[in-house]
Parts: C-alpha cells; sequence; structure tokens
C-alpha cells in the first residue's frame, strides 16, 4: 500500500510491522520522522535489534546486506535492518535484493529502506514489490499553499492553539523551511507547556525569532541548498540587525570545512560518520557537492578564511573592497550558484 507520511502512525498502531516499509522524498525533515514513527512501532513490538547498511554508488555492497538478512540474530528474536538509498535507486543488484525479500520475507527481519530523492523515475519493479508485502510511504514536500495547513497541525500535535493570523505569520517567517518550523514549534510548545494560552499575531512575534532572515544558523544551509536569493535576504537582515560578522565567520568556516572534506572523501557515509552528521542533513550536503568540484570547495575554504581574516582588519585587498559583509555575500552566493563565481577575486 502507498501512504503518505502523515497517514503512517495511524498505519502503525492498526497493525502489526509489515516485513518491509519504503521511506522517500526529498523533505528531509518529513523522512526523518517516518522513518522514526517505523523505528518506534518495532520497538513498541519488542524489536531491540537494528542494523544500518548505507548503499551509497560503488560502494554499495548488496551481498553483505544479503547475508546479514539471512543471518540468524544473535541478540533478539526478530530485527530492524535499515538499507538507505542517498539517491534513492538500488541499481539492478538492489532490485533483485528488494524484490527477492518482498516475494518471500524471513520472518525475523523487518527491512526498512530509506531513499533520500524520490519522483516517478525512481519507481519500478522493486518499489511496486514493497507495496504488495508492505508499505511505500511518498514524503512529498509541502507546496507554499500548503505550508499554513501543515504549520497549524504542528501546532496543535504539540498541544499548541493559535489564531489563523498567528499561524500565517509563523508560516512566513520560516519560508517553507520545514526543519525551522518544526524547531520552532518545539520551541514554543516548550515556552507554553499546559499554559491554554490562544497565541495571537503579537504574541507569536513575541515569542518566535524571525528565523527566515536573521537566524545566523540558517546562512550557511540557504548557500548549501542553492538558496542564492535567500542568501542575500539573510545577510541583508543580519547586517541591518547590527550582527557581528566576526560572529558569523566559525559557523561559516565549520560549514565550508565539513564540505571540503566529504568532497574528498573515498566514502560518503563513513566520512558523515567520522564527523557524526545527522542523517538530516547528508541529503543538504550531497546536493551542495554536486554544484562544485572538490578543488573549488577547497578554494571555498581558503576565501572564507580570508574573509574572516578582512572582517578582523588583517587583510588589505588594494584596488578591491575591505567590506568583509561584501565579501562575504559573494562567497555564499558562488557556494549557492555556480553562475556567482564572478564574483569571487581571481
Amino acid at each position: 500500500m502507498e501512504l503518505s507520511a502523515d497517514r503512517l502512525p495511524a498505519q502503525l498502531a492498526a497493525e502489526p510491522l509489515r516485513p518491509i516499509y519504503l521511506v522517500a522524498g526529498s523533505e528531509a525533515l518529513l523522512v526523518l520522522e517516518a522513518a522514526d514513527a517505523v523505528r518506534v512501532a518495532a520497538r513498541k513490538q519488542d524489536i531491540s535489534e537494528r542494523e544500518v547498511h548505507d548503499m551509497d554508488g560503488r560502494d554499495a555492497d548488496w551481498d553483505a546486506l544479503d547475508a546479514s538478512i539471512h543471518a540468524p540474530s544473535l541478540f533478539a528474536s526478530q530485527r530492524l535492518i535499515e538499507v538507505r538509498l542517498p539517491t534513492g535507486k538500488p541499481g539492478n543488484d538492489g532490485s533483485k535484493l528488494i524484490t527477492g525479500f518482498c516475494a518471500n520475507p524471513p520472518s525475523d527481519v523487518v527491512l526498512l529502506v530509506i531513499a533520500a530523492e524520490w519522483s516517478k523515475a525512481h519507481a519500478g519493479k522493486w518499489s511496486e514489490a514493497i507495496t504488495r508485502a508492505g508499505h511505500v510511504v511518498i514524503a512529498w514536500p509541502v507546496k507554499p499553499h500548503e505550508l499554513v495547513g501543515w504549520m497549524g497541525a504542528r501546532l496543535r500535535s504539540r498541544g499548541l492553539k493559535a489564531t489563523p493570523d498567528a499561524v500565517t505569520r509563523l508560516a512566513q517567517r520560516v519560508e517553507g523551511n520545514l526543519l525551522a518550523a518544526a524547531q520552532e514549534v518545539d520551541k514554543l510548545a516548550l515556552l507554553l507547556h499546559g499554559s491554554g494560552e490562544v497565541l495571537d499575531v503579537e504574541r507569536m512575534d513575541a515569542l518566535v525569532a524571525d528565523s527566515a532572515r536573521f537566524d545566523v544558523f540558517r546562512l550557511a544551509d540557504a548557500a548549501l541548498n542553492g538558496q542564492a536569493a535567500q542568501v542575500a535576504r539573510i545577510i541583508a537582515g543580519l547586517r541591518a540587525e547590527g550582527e557581528a560578522i566576526q560572529a558569523l565567520m566559525g559557523m561559516v568556516v565549520k560549514e565550508l570545512g565539513t564540505v571540503a572534506a566529504l568532497a574528498q572523501a573515498r566514502n560518503f557515509a563513513a566520512e558523515c560518520k567520522a564527523q557524526r552528521i545527522w542523517d538530516s542533513k547528508q541529503a543538504v550536503y550531497k546536493r551542495a557537492l554536486a554544484r562544485h568540484s572538490p578543488e573549488r570547495w577547497q578554494r571555498f575554504l581558503s576565501d572564507a578564511g580570508r574573509v574572516d581574516r578582512i572582517s578582523k582588519g588583517r587583510v588589505r585587498l588594494g584596488q578591491e573592497t575591505t567590506d568583509a559583509w561584501q565579501q562575504l555575500e559573494r562567497l555564499l552566493l558562488a557556494v549557492a550558484d555556480k553562475g556567482a563565481l564572478r564574483l569571487l577575486a581571481p
């Protein structure tokens, strides 16, 4: 059966676990929460043993996964085995394994396949087999006209009440970033737990930071996600609010250093594990890596160090501007859009 992400929890509560689940989509938050729902259901049904297999390009070892599926468990009567597909495509070997599993699923294994990308082009006999043996959960991106409804439902699920105008204001602030939206709702739930207060626009403004414009932690994410216009808006907002650029540069250098390391790594999944990068952030890095070469990411890191020195008054660029804000904007616009590379100093 194919389900929407919001229907999955009710379906899990209404039946024993199916042998296999596919959770797919480019909206990282919705995919993460749907996968978590399957994990929680597994724990409730006393499935405590969990394995994770990253199937990333040439490093995908489907033979090892097949051996693991058919190996007896040492610690529990049932196991949850997760298969992560960064590209959303298992290839011929993976398709055969999944199709075979669906045709004759072992009684002691629940297979959870998580795909970070999804479209009609990703579907095939393997996903059709999952539909027959288990459930396919597609976490489609929330469209702009759906965001207010999604935000309202999210607030209600956390026991919060808000006027329609207040919900609309919150949706405007996060500009479609569901992870930022979820974080804001969770903050409100902590602040207002058990108060019974109905939030109006004025109260919402007082409680919620304008993360769409002024949240420094979202600046690097906007650049990595290729959102050049949002990069420009956030930088303009931060500068107008009087933020100190020196306080931003540590975060910018750290993020670019992470991407540069990932670009040089032979095994993306292993490097993510070594750097303790959350699953929800890996798709962001993959999109960024596809935009520039490893050499370019090293150049970006070097440029960030130069901007940091400019911000501290340690570098003069001759005829070039010594405005650190402008240099930072040019750098992050180039990160977001290959067409903006011409903005960087030669």
